[in-house]
This record gives structure tokens, C-alpha cells and sequence, in this order.
């Protein structure tokens, strides 16, 4: 198994917890993927390592007026959910085509199906994580290769402390555990699903573009109180 993030120190803890746990061997590689070589970077890193799955859970979001965010904020945003997945789909996909088989989750959301005002931009890649990922899995299923949109909503993580909206909102009140929307990804990875939402609660949110127009999602997203 191989982990990756910005902060080495979490990286080790978390590699001696799952060696403890699962007598498995983890590789810690900390690298910012954000940066405008880190996909480029952490692939390097890999070598010749046999990649089997691949999970592109890296993102981060942020709360407020498009306008009045720190714009720096937002593109770095675009680069860390959009530009480093579709390097690492590239990158891995095409090793996973070569050796005949090969499994690619992308992290997108229930946001991906709906306008974001006040999260403007992330919900925006979202969108872009999911139609891409459709793509890629109708693309390369041919070659044997399995490629899933998993699509939570909110889920008990750091996401929401990082995007300013913490504190004994609607992110909290409904906020899945982070175990469940794993297990639940890793099944539909398994069974070849292109996307993957977990809870009938999301499922049916989800769906929330199929039966009221555009303004309505607008306003109703709008409303919401993190």
C-alpha cells in the first residue's frame, strides 16, 4: 500500500496503525499534489512499482462569494481536484492498460450533480470529476480496466474544518462515517459501477436535477447553514 499527502508526520502514524492492524507493508511518500509537479512527482517516486488500484482522494474545498475569495485559493483548488487526478488517471491508466488490468476509484461528490453558490468553485470540479471519470470508465473498460465516480456527501474527514464550515451545521448534522463511504466505494469498484452514491439519502439528493429546474437547485444550495 502506498500513501500519499502534504504532511509526512500523519503519513507515519497512520503506516504504523495499518501495519499494526493488517500486517501490511505501507510506503509513506509525502508530496503536495497540488503543486504543478506533484503528480509528476509522486508517479516518479512510484518507479516500477506494480500499481493495482488507484484512489484519488486528494481535494479540498472552501466556503464564500466567489468574488471575494482569495482567487490564488480557488485555482489551487482546480489544481489539486481536477489537474492532479486527470495526471494520475493519465499517468496509472495507461500502465493499467499495458498490464491488462488495473482499478481506478476518483473521489467526486453529491455536489457534482447540482450549482454551488457560495462553493463556487469546488462544486465545480466535482462536476468536472464525475462527467470525467463516466469517460474514462466507458473508455478503458474494454481493456479490462474498472474506473468508478464514488459520489458522498458529507462525511466525518477534515474536509469541512479545511473548508470553513465546522461548527454544528448541516455538514455535521449529516455527515456519514468515513468507513462506511470507503467500504461502500470499494464494492463498487469491485462490481465495475461507474458511479457510486452512497445512502439513500444522498441517492435520492442526487437526483434533485431530474425534477426541479436549475434556479430552484440554485436557491436551495444557497440556503443551506454549515
Amino acid at each position: 500500500l502506498i500513501i500519499t499527502a502534504r504532511r509526512a508526520g500523519p503519513l507515519e502514524a497512520l503506516k504504523a496503525e495499518l501495519e499494526a492492524a493488517h500486517g501490511i507493508c505501507v510506503t509513506v511518500i509525502a508530496c503536495d499534489l497540488g503543486a504543478a509537479d506533484g503528480a509528476e512527482a509522486l508517479y516518479q517516486a512510484i518507479g516500477d512499482t506494480r500499481i493495482d488500484i488507484l484512489i484519488n482522494n486528494a481535494g479540498f474545498g472552501g466556503h464564500g462569494k466567489f468574488v471575494e475569495r482569495p482567487l490564488l485559493e480557488d485555482l489551487a483548488m482546480i489544481d489539486l481536484n481536477v489537474k492532479a487526478l486527470v495526471s494520475l488517471c493519465h499517468k496509472v491508466g495507461n500502465d493499467m492498460v499495458a498490464q491488462g488490468a488495473g482499478k481506478i476509484l476518483n473521489v467526486s461528490s453529491t455536489a457534482s450533480y447540482m450549482p454551488g453558490p457560495l462553493q463556487a468553485t469546488y462544486f465545480a470540479t466535482k462536476a468536472f470529476v464525475l462527467s470525467f471519470t463516466e469517460a474514462l470508465h466507458e473508455e478503458v473498460r474494454k481493456a479490462g480496466i474498472r474506473v468508478t465516480a464514488l459520489c458522498p456527501g458529507p462525511t466525518g474527514t477534515e474536509f469541512g474544518a479545511v473548508a470553513g464550515f465546522s461548527s454544528n451545521g448541516a455538514f455535521d448534522n449529516l455527515s456519514a462515517k468515513s468507513a462506511d463511504v470507503v467500504a461502500f466505494g470499494l464494492k463498487a469498484l469491485d462490481k465495475g459501477r461507474a458511479v457510486a452514491i452512497p445512502g439513500m439519502v444522498n441517492k435520492a439528493g442526487a437526483q434533485g436535477h431530474r425534477f426541479l429546474p436549475r434556479w430552484v437547485l440554485r436557491k436551495v444550495t444557497a440556503s443551506i447553514k454549515y
